[in-house]
């Protein structure tokens, strides 16, 4: 059983601020993951997704992770690094990103489908062409195959590795779970197992390329103001923790050997992400959703869960 943690008050209300303006920006529409009460969510609260997506600092090291990863596919960098406003405003990009994850996982079906379709009327309109002249599409479905194959694994491994043990089983159902979303967004092949995950793997690996854009996004995740001052040298920090989760291979053909951690910093992050994993904050969409659901808003803090397994 895990035991969850209230913070002394002038702590938790700090951490609550910090927690709302990274999902709920002020210049956003405010999404209310409370309601409508009883609206089931696209993955449901009993699942491998729900508790493994509550925890924000593994799932900052996981986004960075699927980034790395995505960037090395010619096509999504290319799609990413001229029509979204990475480079010139990467904060707000990283919120949008966020809470579209949040949505898609915590959100009202209702609200989750909009949102999606909203994201692939936006994708319609990016198309273009690489350096080297091959043609892309943001709705392509082999690339969405990729973006969303890389999403998972980084959010998972980054539970898996800096939280707490995911067993086989459930690294799987971690995947399966999110195959329904994916197929909305127009991913129709994304992977539903880690085998199959490894099959994409090798099946783009002849594809992936070294681009300075890679080492250009690392520098803007470690230098740009995403967490709050004192909590600003911890960035860097989670940032070489997000470039130990790519796989070897990957990382040298990127160029980023040796850009990890330390063997005492990586434990630090593990201390830190456990910790997390008993953070109940109500500006948490997961505790929100909870909420929704009619359950505690402990719920998915106290239960015994499979995720604490070990293979």
């Amino acid at each position: 059983m895990t035991t969850p943690i209230v913070l002394p008050w002038p702590l938790q209300s700090l951490l609550e601020a910090v927690a709302r303006a990274v999902l709920q920006p002020g210049d956003r529409p405010h999404i209310d993951f409370s309601r409508p009460i009883g609206e089931a969510a696209l993955v449901s609260p009993d699942s491998v997704s729900w508790r493994v997506f509550k925890n924000p600092l593994s799932l900052f090291i996981g986004g960075v992770t699927a980034v790395i990863m995505e960037l090395a596919e010619p096509r999504v960098r290319t799609g990413v690094w001229e029509h979204t406003s990475f480079r010139l405003n990467p904060i707000r990009r990283l919120h949008s990103t966020g809470l579209a994850a949040m949505v898609t996982i915590y959100g009202s079906r209702t609200t989750a489908e909009a949102m999606i379709a909203r994201v692939r009327r936006i994708h319609d309109r990016v198309a273009g062409v690489t350096s080297s002249g091959e043609a892309y599409c943001a709705n392509d479905p082999d690339l969405l195959n990729w973006v969303h194959g890389t999403a998972a694994y980084g959010f998972v491994q980054a539970y898996h590795t800096y939280v707490r043990q995911l067993s086989a089983s459930e690294r799987d159902r971690c995947y399966a779970e999110g195959v329904p979303a994916a197929r909305l967004f127009g991913a129709t092949g994304a992977p539903e197992s880690e085998a199959e995950l490894e099959t994409l793997f090798q099946a783009t690996a002849g594809r992936l390329d070294r681009s300075t854009i890679v080492l250009e996004f690392l520098e803007i995740m470690r230098s740009a103001p995403i967490l709050p001052q004192p909590l600003r040298p911890a960035q860097h920090l989670l940032v070489s923790a997000a470039v130990d989760l790519v796989p070897g291979w990957m990382q040298a053909l990127l160029g980023l050997t040796g850009h990890g951690l330390h063997s005492w910093e990586a434990e630090t992050v593990r201390q830190a992400g456990a910790l997390a994993d008993r953070l109940v904050m109500e500006t948490n969409p997961a505790v929100q959703a909870c909420r929704r659901m009619r359950l505690p808003a402990d719920y998915l803090y106290v239960h015994r869960s499979a995720v604490g397994a070990r293979p």
